[in-house]
C-alpha cells in the first residue's frame, strides 16, 4: 500500500508538478488582473458617464459580491465533486463575464455584468489553492503556495500598468476586453493539461488505476503500486463533509479568527486599490500620475514569497500576524505622505508588500489548517467571507469622502483593520496552537 503524500514528500520536485503550478499561477494571475481592473478604469467612468465619486461604490463593489457568492458555494462542491472541473468552470465563467462587461452601456449593466464576472473569480482562487497545495511535498507547501498566490497582485499590477497605457490608446473597455480574453484562453489549455487533486481521488475511492496513473508522472518508481492510502495531518472526524469539518467544534474558533483576519486584510486592500486612483487625484496628482502610484501597491505582493519561507520553519499564524501589524503602521503612514510624490511612491510600496504578503499566505495557511474532505471548503468560505470585507472596504471610503474625511483620516481608518486581522491570528493560535505545516503531527489514514 502506497501513501501518497510521503511518495510525493520522498520525489523532487518535477516537470509536472511544476505545469501544475504554472497553470494554476496562471489563474491566479488573471484573477487578480480582473478584480483589480474596475478601480483602474473607474477615473475614466466619472469622466465618460458623468459619475460622482459615491456613485461609483455599487460598481466597485458588484465584482465582490458575486467573488463571496462564486467562493461559498464552490468549496463545498469541490469537496465533493473535485476540485478540476470547478476550477476549469469557474476561469471560462469570469472569462465571458468580463468580455460581455466590455460593451456595457450604463452602469446598471456594468455592475451586474461585474457580478457575474465575481462568481467566476470566486471559485477560481481557492480551487487553484486547494490543488496546489495537494500536490506540494508538505516541507515546500507554504513556499510553493504563496508562490502561486502572488500571481493576484501581480495580476492586479500588471492591470494598472496596461490599463494605464491601453486607456489613452483604445478606452476603458479594452482593459476588460483583455481581462475577459485570457481567461477563455486559459480554460481551454485547463481542459486539456490539468489533472485532477490525486489526494481527493484517493479520499474519494477513485480507482487505483487512475491514481497510480497521475502519480507516474511524477516518478514512474509508483508502477507497481496496488493500492493508495493519504495520511491527514490533522484530525477530522469519519464521513463529516467539507461543511460540518469547516465549523465542527475542534476548528471554530480557527475558522472564525482565519475569517476576520481574512476579512480585515480585504477592507485595507480592496479600499485601497479601488479607491486609491481616485483619492490620489483628489490629492492633487494628475489621472496618470494616480494610477501609476497605485499600481505599485499590489505589486508588493512579491514578499509573500519570503513569508511562505518563513511559515514553512516558524509558526505560521504568528508570522503572518506579524506582517498584518506592520501593515496597520505602514498604512497609517501613507495617509502622512501625500504632499511628497515620492515619499509617497516608497510608503505605498513598503504597504502594499506588507499587506499583500499577509494577504497572499492566508489561503496557505487555510489549506495546512484543514484535512483533505474540508480543504476546499475551508479555503473557499475564508476566501468568500472574506470578499465582504472587500465590499465594506470600497463602502467605507465612499462613506468616509462623502463626510469629507482628509486623505490622511481615510488612510487611518485603514490602518485599524490591521491591527485587528494580527490580533485575530494570534487569538486563533493561542484557541488551537498550530505546527508548522510541515509538520506531521497526529494522522489519519484514508486509504482506497
Amino acid at each position: 500500500m502506497t501513501d501518497v503524500q510521503t511518495f510525493i514528500n520522498a520525489q523532487p520536485f518535477s516537470r509536472f508538478q511544476w505545469l501544475i503550478w504554472a497553470m494554476c499561477f496562471a489563474v491566479v494571475l488573471m484573477d487578480g488582473f480582473d478584480t483589480g481592473a474596475i478601480g483602474f478604469i473607474a477615473p475614466s467612468l466619472q469622466s465618460e458617464w458623468g459619475i460622482q465619486r459615491p456613485a461609483l461604490a455599487p460598481v466597485l463593489s458588484a465584482a465582490l459580491f458575486g467573488l463571496a457568492c462564486g467562493a461559498l458555494l464552490a468549496g463545498p462542491i469541490s469537496d465533493r465533486l473535485g476540485r478540476r472541473v470547478p476550477l476549469i468552470a469557474s476561469v471560462l465563467v469570469f472569462g465571458v463575464a468580463s468580455l460581455g462587461s466590455a460593451f456595457a452601456e450604463n452602469l446598471t449593466q456594468l455592475t451586474t455584468l461585474r457580478f457575474l464576472t465575481g462568481l467566476g473569480l470566486g471559485a477560481a482562487l481557492p480551487n487553484a489553492v486547494t490543488i496546489m497545495s495537494e500536490y506540494c511535498q508538505d516541507r515546500r507547501r507554504a513556499t510553493l503556495t504563496n508562490l502561486m498566490t502572488c500571481g493576484f497582485p501581480l495580476g492586479a499590477a500588471f492591470g494598472g500598468f496596461f490599463a494605464a497605457w491601453l486607456i489613452p490608446q483604445f478606452g476603458w473597455r479594452s482593459v476588460l476586453l483583455a481581462g475577459g480574453a485570457g481567461p477563455v484562453l486559459l480554460s481551454i489549455l485547463l481542459l486539456l493539461a490539468l489533472p485532477e487533486s490525486v489526494r481527493f481521488m484517493v479520499a474519494k475511492g477513485h480507482p487505483a488505476e487512475r491514481i497510480r496513473a497521475t502519480l507516474a508522472r511524477i516518478d514512474a518508481s509508483v508502477a507497481q503500486a496496488v493500492s493508495f492510502v493519504t495520511t491527514e495531518h490533522t484530525p477530522l472526524g469519519a464521513g463529516q463533509s467539507g461543511v460540518r469539518v469547516v465549523l465542527s467544534s475542534r476548528y471554530l474558533i480557527g475558522t472564525l479568527m482565519l475569517w476576520l483576519a481574512c476579512f480585515m486584510g480585504l477592507v485595507i486592500f480592496y479600499g485601497s486599490i479601488n479607491w486609491m486612483p481616485v483619492l490620489l487625484k483628489g490629492a492633487g496628482l494628475d489621472a496618470r500620475q494616480a494610477t501609476l502610484i497605485s499600481t505599485l501597491f499590489p505589486l508588493g505582493g512579491i514578499g509573500a514569497i519570503f513569508c511562505g519561507m518563513l511559515m514553512d520553519r516558524f509558526n505560521p499564524p504568528r508570522v503572518v500576524a506579524v506582517f498584518y501589524a506592520l501593515t496597520a503602521i505602514s498604512v497609517y503612514c501613507i495617509g502622512q505622505a501625500a504632499a511628497d510624490a515620492g515619499l509617497l511612491m516608497v510608503v505605498v510600496f513598503a504597504a502594499g508588500v506588507l499587506l499583500n504578503t499577509a494577504q497572499a499566505s492566508m489561503p496557505a495557511l487555510a489549506a495546512g489548517f484543514y484535512p483533505t474532505q474540508g480543504r476546499a471548503t475551508g479555503v473557499a468560505w475564508m476566501v468568500g467571507i472574506s470578499r465582504f470585507g472587500g465590499i465594506a472596504g470600497s463602502f467605507l471610503i465612499a462613506e468616509l469622502t462623502r463626510l469629507e474625511f482628509s486623505f490622511g483620516a481615510i488612510f487611518a481608518v485603514l490602518a485599524i483593520a490591521g491591527g485587528v486581522a494580527s490580533i485575530a491570528l494570534f487569538v486563533s493560535q493561542a484557541a488551537r496552537p498550530l505546527s508548522p505545516i510541515s509538520d506531521l503531527g497526529t494522522s489519519e489514514p484514508l486509504a482506497h
